[in-house]
């Protein structure tokens, strides 16, 4: 990690892919480096996903659009997180596609997941993706814990031999 702090990789307009599971600290490590590039004098942009889609959507019904992927295109460094947690619109991969375009080789993008890269081609190309067994609910903030075993209700072997093992009273 010390080796993206010194902003070399924004330099040579290289970009960044994070996935893994919910709270790795992905978007924790994205807006880290987005603020040291910030702090060198870098302008950043970090949107989640999401909203980065919706902006993009309402832009382009007041006839701002164009004027916003500009923008975006001028960030020396843009963080897009938590991708992949909803199945994009054609608008939406329409969008995403030109960001990308038109800062390819021109700056340095972060992109945060829980979605798998191996499964970003099913969700960009047919607009749905397979469930990904390592993402929890996107509206819970913690991982799902697995449910703990029920203890069995039947008579288990200790039970028994501790009844037999207690001492009879004779009266």
């Amino acid at each position: 990690m010390a080796h993206l702090a010194d902003g070399g990789w924004i330099a040579r307009h290289e970009n960044l892919l994070m996935t893994g599971p919910t709270c790795l600290g992905k978007s924790w490590i994205a807006c880290a480096l987005g603020h040291k590039a910030c702090r060198d004098g870098r302008p950043v942009l970090c949107q989640r996903a999401p909203r980065m889609f919706e902006a993009l959507a309402l832009a382009r019904g007041d006839g701002r659009h164009e004027r916003i992927l500009k923008t975006i295109a001028r960030m020396d460094v843009l963080i897009i997180d938590d991708w992949g947690l909803a199945v994009l619109t054609a608008p939406e991969r329409r969008d995403l596609l030109k960001i990308l375009e038109d800062r390819h080789g021109r700056a340095s993008t972060i992109v945060t997941s829980q979605l798998p890269v191996g499964h970003w081609h099913a969700a960009l190309a047919r607009g749905h993706r397979r469930p990904n067994p390592h993402r929890s609910d996107p509206g819970s903030p913690r991982p799902q814990r697995p449910q703990r075993p029920q203890r069995p209700q039947a008579e288990t072997h200790r039970r028994k031999h501790a009844k037999s093992r207690r001492p009879q009273l004779n009266p």
